[in-house]
């Protein structure tokens, strides 16, 4: 079935095995570090699926960076030329054009219908009413993009979708780094796939086997927290039969570069400033005024909003609200080893580090640019590339 199926886009090797572990199966994971193309086996296993008759719908869930390049890119360069579709991606605000869109999945045809919605939306009764119906009108191929968005057992948006994939024929989950901060994150990603996989009725359950626990006192309360992690072979051999692993630099066909784009949207308050900018060559905000006396200045200045911060005309910074370091951190999260940010401005430099070190401590990030003096930097440098550090 795999080997000779209609490829839209040649897959690599590795993507190969992927599907052939995992295609007919109910439920499956895909531990695909970022850039070994996790997407694309999800978008050919839906088609897969679909051949076989054994689907007519696809839900499928990601964080807020990276939906639309679903919907825009992932699912027109993948899809198998063969099959008919209809795709719809879901917003906040929905137009009178836009509920005709959302409608049209509900439409009876041959066509394979596929809704996109942000993880977000999970937090919201109308995107989760939506997806219901959705659920309830196909046999449905549900599947969450970076998964480790739904680690937390408490939050609403997990609570939510959890609940939603029993109405689904087909379960998937995709991440790039399964373990974020600790083995207890798995506990919520395999359940959404089946609660019974992992063995426990409760989560409780599960930190009780895997974590060693101790109590602290903080502000007179008693709460426990994880002095350790115990059994992880165990745990990893229960996971081994549903996931499949892969690293980058197991992958020797991939090539050298590949780019992935994330979609950042402008917040209110930057989308005003921006509108009246590149309006009128200027802007306020909180009585402090900011001009673009020329063309290059305006789009410098343009860019700073997009950035995330307002520099006036007395040369004092003020930040914009943004989602800029929300989504570095969510990439972050799903990737493993060393990375390199750049940016354009050492504010954003600032910020990006106070940010790092708030999640990971202060020895979790070094600097390299201009206002670093030499001996520093080159500090920096031998502890980046220290394979110790």
């Amino acid at each position: 079935m795999v080997k000779n199926y209609r490829f839209k886009t040649k897959p690599y090797a590795h993507q190969i095995i992927a599907l052939e572990k995992s295609w007919d199966k109910e439920e499956y994971a895909y531990f695909m570090e970022m850039g070994t193309g996790k997407s694309k086996v999800l978008i050919d296993n839906i088609a897969m699926l679909y051949d076989k008759g054994k689907i007519n719908g696809a839900l499928i869930i990601a964080p807020k960076g990276v939906y639309k390049n679903w919907y825009s890119s992932e699912i027109p360069t993948h899809l198998a030329s063969h099959i008919q579709y209809k795709s719809v991606l879901w917003t906040a605000l929905i137009s009178k054009t836009k509920q005709e869109e959302l409608n049209s999945l509900f439409t009876s045809d041959y066509n394979l219908h596929v809704l996109v919605m942000n993880v977000e939306a999970f937090s919201t009764k109308k995107g989760l009413q939506f997806a219901l119906k959705f659920l309830n009108s196909h046999n449905t191929l549900m599947a969450v993009d970076e998964s480790t968005t739904i680690k937390t057992p408490s939050a609403k948006r997990t609570k939510s979708i959890l609940a939603l994939s029993r109405y689904a024929k087909y379960r998937r989950i995709l991440t790039g780094s399964p373990i974020t901060k600790s083995p207890l994150d798995l506990y919520t990603q395999c359940g959404f796939l089946n609660e019974d996989l992992l063995g426990f009725s409760s989560y409780y359950a599960f930190r009780s086997r895997y974590a060693h626990m101790i109590e602290r006192n903080f502000g007179g309360r008693r709460v426990q927290i994880v002095k350790s992690y115990q059994r992880l072979d165990e745990l990893s051999k229960l996971i081994e039969p549903f996931s499949y692993r892969v690293l980058k630099e197991d992958c020797l066909d991939l090539p050298e570069k590949i780019f992935i784009k994330r979609e950042i949207e402008l917040t209110e308050e930057q989308s005003k400033l921006y509108s009246t900018m590149k309006q009128m060559a200027l802007a306020t905000l909180n009585g402090k005024l900011l001009t673009a006396p020329n063309v290059l200045t305006q789009l410098m200045r343009l860019h700073q909003i997009t950035c995330g911060h307002f520099k006036s005309d007395d040369g004092k910074t003020q930040e914009l609200k943004n989602n800029r370091i929300e989504e570095l951190m969510s990439i972050l999260e799903e990737t493993e080893g060393k990375v390199i940010i750049w940016a354009n401005y050492i504010y954003d430099i600032e910020r990006i580090v106070e940010a790092i070190k708030k999640e990971y401590g202060d020895d979790s990030v070094v600097q390299y640019y201009g206002a670093i003096n030499t001996d520093e930097r080159q500090k920096n440098i031998e502890r980046f590339q220290d394979p110790q550090s």
